[in-house]
Formats: C-alpha cells, structure tokens, sequence
C-alpha cells in the first residue's frame, strides 16, 4: 500500500476530550473517525488491525473446536421475554417496533439467540456437545461511553457458546476457553490476568474476566502477591477483622453537631471509625414477575471503616438496579441524611453486613440533625432483615486465603468466560433426549472478547511519546518504506520503488511512504501510526552503502545493502513472531 493513498490522514494534535493514549494516538494516526459518542468508523489502518485479530480469534477458536456461525444484529423480542432479560435489562437495551408492530431488540449479546437455534437444531445427546462462535457487533447504549474504544455503545464481539449433557463437559470447555483466551491475548501482545467476576446480568453459576491492568480502567482487581488470589473487586472477599464484642451497654443519645460523615464522627467522638456505623441508603429495582417491577427502600449498615459494595448488596437484595435514594426518599422512611440509622425507620430493608452485626456497643444515627445514638446493637436495637457480607475490599485488607495484604489496581476488562448452565436452556426450553429416552435441558457456557477493545487496550500498553508501537502479529503492515526524495537525482525513488515490489514478490506487508514531504514530517508519521520495521531510503544512506533500518521503539539504527534489506526484513519477522509465539504457554486455571 502507498502511503499517498490510503484514505484519511494524520493528525498532529488529538481531540480536546480524548484522554486515553490509545485514543488519541489512534485519532491522530488516521486509525479511526468518532462519529458520536460511542460510535466510531474503523479506517483502513485499523481495518487491517482488526482483521489480525479477528484471524487470530478464528485460529485459536478452531484450535477447541469451534464451529463459525453468524447470528443476527436484529432479534425479535420474544426470545427475550422468554429468558426473562426482556423484563430485568435497563435502558442500555435498545427496544422498538417493526413496521408491523412487533418487538424488536438490537443485540447486546447472543445467549437468547444460539437458544433459539439450539432449541431448532439439537434432539439428543448424540449431537452434544457442541461449541459454536461467531464474531458479530452488538449494540449497548451506553450512558458514559469513554476513552475512545475503550468504552462504546456500538462494538465487535467474538462469542462462543458451549453445549454440554454434563457439567463435567461444560468444565472442560470453559477450562479450554481459559486457556484460548490467553494464548490469544499473547499471542496480540497484551498481559492480562484471569479474575473472579460477577455474573451480572448474564446470570450463570462462576464467570472470570480477562483484565488489563491500567490506571484508565474503570474496574478494580484486589489481588495478593503471596498466594495468587485475585478477584474483581465487585466480589472480591477479604479476611475480616476480629468484631469487637463488650457487654451490651444501655442507649445514649449524643449532640453530635456537623457530624454528617463517619470522619468528622469520630474526630468528633474521638473513637476509631471501626467503633461507629454507616448508613447507606439505596433504592433497589426489583422485579417481582415478569410484568412488574418494584423499587425497594433499601438501608445498608456497614462498620463505619468499611465501603459498601453495591455489586454485593444488588446480589443480596436481587436486585436489577441500584441507585442512591434521594434525600426526599430518606426522609420518608424516617431517617435523616448525614444521621441515619434502622432505629425508628419504617418501610426499609435492612441489610446488614455480617461484622457490623457482630460488633457491639457502636455509635450511628439518631435520625435527628445534630445527634447520634451511642451502644447501637444489631438484633437488639435494630433488626436486620437479612445479614450478609456487603463490603467492599480495599488495598491493605488482609487476603482470604493466605492472610497476607491485599493490593489495587485498575483495569480494563478484554474478554469473559461464564458458565450459565441451565440458566437459558430451562427458560427457553432447549432440551436434549438422553440415553433413557428422558428430556434434559443443555448445560451451556458463554465465551466473549470485545475486539475494539483488545486493539485499543494493545495500544495501551504498546506505545511510547511518539505514538504506537504495534507487536507484529497485528500490526497493519510489517515494514514501511520511508522514501527521502532527492532534488539531486532519481536513485532514492528507484530504489523505493524497486524494494516495494520486491517486499510484495516475497509476501511481505509493506508500507510505503511515497509523498512529497518533509524528513521530519514522514518519520513523525512512521513513528506515530507504528509499524514495527522501517527502512529508510534517502542520499544519505545509500552513499553509505544501502538503506537505514530500524525497529519501532529502538533508538539504534544500521545500514543494509539494498541486495540484502527483503532477507534483512524477513529475519526481523521471524524474530519479532518468536517473541510473541513464546508468550504462549501453559497456564494454571484458577477456580
């Protein structure tokens, strides 16, 4: 390809609102076009990323077994209903009428739809088991997309679903799925972990999320160095403190005046957070059939040095949302904002966690501007409704498992494995006939890996102040020819041009920098939009006896006769491929 002809072009300076280094770097190296919020058009440099990876997603797909399908963008909403998240998915499901009046849904996902097929095509248990994919787009409406590809509301999905008799046999698809998955983020050059998650609304039995650790994530990983645990912080467990029990002391109500916060309390009081309780007030929609839907005053009561985790209290509660109650909401149950508590509230769940309901003698609201309550007692001067660990773990808790301290860091999810089991297939009716001739529903898994967002999280961790430097196995082309033309004579662009054809001849994809620009103005480009190898051609270089290579990232350069320059670049690709090939490697599945 000719530089001078690729459509679009470079950019020296990034949109004012993109913030991430992988949306500006692909902004400004003419990678791709935002459209709106959210919505983004793939140019032909990133066209060409992108079938990399999709090439790689079909390799290591068809390494397990996988079948390629293509399901529809477009589905009838009674598939929906029929497994219930017609009724629990917010407004990020976009919903509307055909011109016939029917229901309709843009996809956020496929389980719905390999059901339907599933339903149609499989009878006994000896077409099972079965494993498709297909790589289509989806459609969320996201309220915040953010950083570029990292968060949009259109994308591209690669998604697998696994068909069992046994839960034996979704346990070694979803094993060999794990594995997949690594190798293929290896194989992109990406490090990532493997982490406990939430189901969320995908409903299931366990899941893991493959994460990219990074500061522009909006998840958080607890981990701990000494053990290997690891768990997406919306579920992540911790070794709780020892509750501190006394003899239960009498009711006394305090002036505790500009105390809204547990900080100024326990100035105030001079006491440890630990020693006081925190009250969250949140409202829950729950959905009590499949018609109705309910919201639910919810008061969380945590130790006053813990977070709520709202992942925790939406599970408790079964909940499909979870928002803060307004300040209206609280005062209508009786409490009071900033001096809350159970104690006199009326129409309220009560969730409390489970350390908070074993310490004693606590100081919390007495639902009165001004004043708390000393020797608050879970059972005995408030009752729960339900108790149950709701809090969120933070860095310098101790591990669940070794008891060594816990660490934090953010990052982005790039691929998910769930095991749903029966959850669709009961609902859907998707059944095979057994060995005894008796229905059974099909155990299912679900596999996914956004690929915008695995080329931008690549991006992420591949680039330097200059721009992008793509590993090999996905970068649009192998090697660029920067052509330095030469007011003096034609040798510099015969050169060019004869090493283009012969990179071609040989199979090598190449990139070649034919416009009339300045040095500067061509090298900033080359280093901005980051194919791995270059060879520059110029007066310079070819008085010293060749051309001038260098990799991307590499300070060092070296002169290579022109005769030797397509042996010279495919050494390089052999080289470079190996690095990656090596990152391949057995990996320990993680419960």
């Amino acid at each position: 390809m000719r530089f001078s002809q690729i459509f679009g072009h470079t950019l020296k300076e990034a949109p004012s609102d993109a913030q991430a280094v992988s949306h500006q770097y692909l902004i400004r190296g003419g990678y791709i076009h935002q459209v709106a919020a959210g919505l983004f058009s793939y140019l032909p440099l990133a066209r060409r990323v992108l079938n990399k990876i999709e090439g790689i997603l079909h390799e290591e797909m068809a390494m397990i077994g996988a079948q390629e399908i293509t399901m529809p963008v477009v589905l009838p909403a009674d598939m929906w209903q029929d497994s219930g998240r017609w009724y629990t998915i917010g407004s990020e499901m976009t919903k509307f009428h055909d011109r016939k009046d029917h229901d309709m849904v843009l996809a956020m996902t496929h389980e719905e739809a390999l059901c339907d097929l599933a339903a149609k095509y499989i009878r006994s248990h000896k077409e099972l088991p079965q494993l498709v994919y297909h790589i289509q787009t989806k459609w969320r409406d996201d309220a915040r997309p953010r950083a570029g590809l990292i968060r949009v509301r259109e994308f591209k999905m690669k998604d697998s679903y696994s068909l069992d008799t046994s839960w034996e046999g979704l346990d070694k698809q979803y094993r060999a799925h794990y594995q997949s998955y690594f190798n293929i983020f290896n194989r992109c050059g990406l490090d990532v972990l493997a982490v406990k998650s939430d189901t969320g609304m995908m409903g299931g039995k366990i899941a893991h999320e493959f994460m990219y650790l990074t500061p522009i994530g909006e998840d958080t990983i607890i981990y701990c160095d000494s053990c290997g645990y690891n768990s997406n912080r919306q579920v992540a467990e911790f070794e709780k403190p020892e509750a501190v029990k006394e003899d239960l002391k009498d009711v006394e109500k305090i002036e505790t005046p500009d105390c809204k916060t547990i900080d100024d309390l326990a100035k105030f009081l001079d006491v440890p957070e630990s020693r006081t309780a925190k009250a969250v007030f949140m409202v829950a929609t729950i959905q009590e059939d499949n018609e109705t839907e309910v919201e639910k005053f919810v008061l969380a009561i945590l130790r006053g040095d813990m977070d709520l985790n709202e992942t925790k209290l939406a599970n408790a509660v079964k909940a499909k949302d979870l928002r803060p109650a307004h300040e209206d909401e609280i005062k209508a149950v009786g409490a009071v904002p900033g001096y809350g508590s159970p104690v006199g509230v009326k129409g309220a769940y009560v969730v409390v966690d489970d350390l908070a309901a074993e310490s004693t003698n606590l100081v919390g609201g007495a639902n009165e501007a001004g004043f708390h309550l000393l020797n608050l007692n879970c059972g005995r001067d408030f009752k729960a409704d339900l108790v149950i660990d709701i809090a969120a773990a933070e860095a310098g808790y101790k591990c669940v498992n070794c008891g060594a301290e816990l660490k934090a860091e953010k990052a982005v999810e790039v691929g998910n494995i769930f095991k749903l089991g029966t959850r669709y297939s009961e609902a859907m009716n998707v059944t095979y006939q057994d060995e005894n001739g008796k229905l059974q529903p099909v155990i299912m898994g679900s596999y996914g890996i956004g690929v915008g967002r695995l080329l931008s999280c690549v991006v992420e961790q591949h680039n330097d102040e200059y721009g992008i430097k793509w590993p090999i196995s996905i970068a649009p082309f192998q090697v660029e020819i920067v052509l330095l033309h030469d007011k003096k004579g034609t040798e510099a662009q015969e050169v060019a041009e004869s090493l283009y054809e012969d990179f071609k001849a040989a199979g090598i994809e190449v990139l070649f920098d034919d416009r009339k620009e300045s040095p500067g103005f061509k090298f900033n480009d080359a280093d901005l939009i980051g194919i791995p190898l270059r060879l520059t051609v110029g007066r310079r270089a070819l008085d010293k006896g060749g051309v001038e290579f260098k990799v991307r990232g590499e300070k060092d350069n070296e002169i290579v006769p022109v005769d030797e320059a397509v042996d010279k670049i495919k050494t390089e690709i052999q080289r470079l491929e190996k690095e990656l090939r090596d990152r391949v490697q057995k990996v320990e599945y993680k419960d």
